[in-house]
């Protein structure tokens, strides 16, 4: 689990995965530790050495986010981890947020049960699978079929998972990276740190990926399935900002036109025809009363 310094424990994990010649760091000979060395950062972030490993250690709360866009800049960071260092250090600075607790609009979900050919989900930052289609609860009946709701413990705790996903490695991977990227105003909630000390606890794998602090959101991806009624199909997933409750995303699925992968999501929709429209509640509350 983290240990309650958010900010400083992604700077060191990004500053260790860093090395000199992708900061543009002249080599200096031997190394003892990997990645950057903390006067590296702060020399390319025109700060002291001391300041930065306060940073770090969590005796530093409050950088400027011209600091933070210089640290961004030193270690080399993309756009999405550059948003996610300036997030942690505006939760440092600040109170903290709690997320979710809204439910997902009644018109929402009635858009999406109209949509027969497409599975459709809304998940929250903690990927928790907040209602879905038809469709969608038929694409993910091996998981909600369990009354498992969260995609990421599903993963890294069900062996089914491995079954379900064929590049089980690689979702994995981009799961814990959503996660992480949704999580960065929600330090110090229960949930989520309920959630991250289960999976640390229980999966070697969750706890030394979580240790890298990967972030990348969900946005458009392909992934691969294996059904256990339709078998084998690959589909393209968008993610778009619920507008009216910024925690949920819509996540939509859609096959290939003319491909395998479309005839069996048609097949996969037969199945989905006989489940009930969802009630305006959370997915959870749905199993739990089912």
């Amino acid at each position: 689990m983290d240990s309650g310094n958010p900010l400083g424990e992604f700077l060191r994990a990004r500053r260790e995965m860093t090395s000199p010649s992708q900061a543009g760091q002249p080599w200096s000979g031997r190394r003892r530790t990997p990645g950057l060395r903390r006067e590296e950062v702060a020399q390319s972030s025109g700060v002291s050495t001391d300041y930065y490993a306060r940073l770090e250690q969590g005796r530093e709360k409050h950088p400027s986010a011209q600091v933070v866009h210089a640290l961004a800049r030193a270690l080399g960071l993309n756009p999405e981890e550059t948003a996610h260092l300036h997030e942690l250090a505006r939760t440092a600075r600040g109170p903290v947020r709690r997320g979710g607790g809204k439910p997902v609009g009644p018109r929402l979900l009635r858009l999406m049960d109209g949509w027969h050919h497409t599975p459709a989900l809304i998940i929250d930052r903690r990927l928790d699978v907040l209602a879905g289609n038809r469709l969608g609860r038929a694409l993910f009946a091996g998981m909600l079929d369990q009354g498992e709701t969260n995609l990421v413990r599903f993963t890294f705790l069900n062996p089914d998972a491995r079954d379900f996903y064929p590049d089980w490695e690689r979702v994995a991977r981009s799961g814990l990276a959503a996660l992480r990227a949704g999580s960065g105003n929600l330090v110090n909630d229960p949930r989520l740190t309920e959630l991250v000390g289960e999976l640390s606890l229980k999966s070697p794998e969750f706890r030394s990926l979580w240790a890298r602090h990967d972030v990348r959101g969900k946005a458009h991806e392909a992934k691969s399935f294996n059904h256990h009624q339709v078998g084998e199909l690959t589909l393209t997933y968008d993610s778009f900002t619920v507008d009216s409750a910024t925690d949920q995303q819509l996540i939509v699925y859609q096959a290939e036109p003319g491909s395998a992968s479309q005839q069996a999501l048609a097949l996969l929709g037969t199945v989905a025809a006989d489940l009930p429209v969802l009630p305006a509640v959370s997915l959870s509350d749905y199993i739990q009363e089912g």
